[in-house]
């Protein structure tokens, strides 16, 4: 399965880097390379995380990590990461 970066995550996720980063870029670069393992692995299980709490879809699920909620897309030959936001009721 091939992994597709949606826009709005690409924006969001470069926000959460900078913002880490203001701190320490040796940690925002271990949030990005730890965050980019748990993607990666998702075709061996695309499955393996809750559905959705946001979306109405089966095919939605909920990558839950260090606080932040990735929600994707499960489609046939592809996953389609569709955000990511600090953790809350609302998306």
């Amino acid at each position: 399965m091939k992994i597709i970066y949606d826009d709005k995550f690409l924006k969001n996720f470069l926000n959460i880097w900078d913002f880490i980063a203001l701190d320490s870029k040796v940690n925002a670069n271990r949030f990005k390379k730890e965050l980019k393992q748990q993607i990666e692995n998702l075709p061996l299980f695309p499955y393996k995380f809750r559905q959705s709490i946001y979306f109405e879809e089966k095919n939605i699920r909920d990558l839950i990590f260090k606080g932040y909620t990735i929600p994707y897309k499960i489609e046939e030959e592809r996953i389609i990461i569709l955000g990511i936001k600090k953790y809350t009721q609302d998306f």
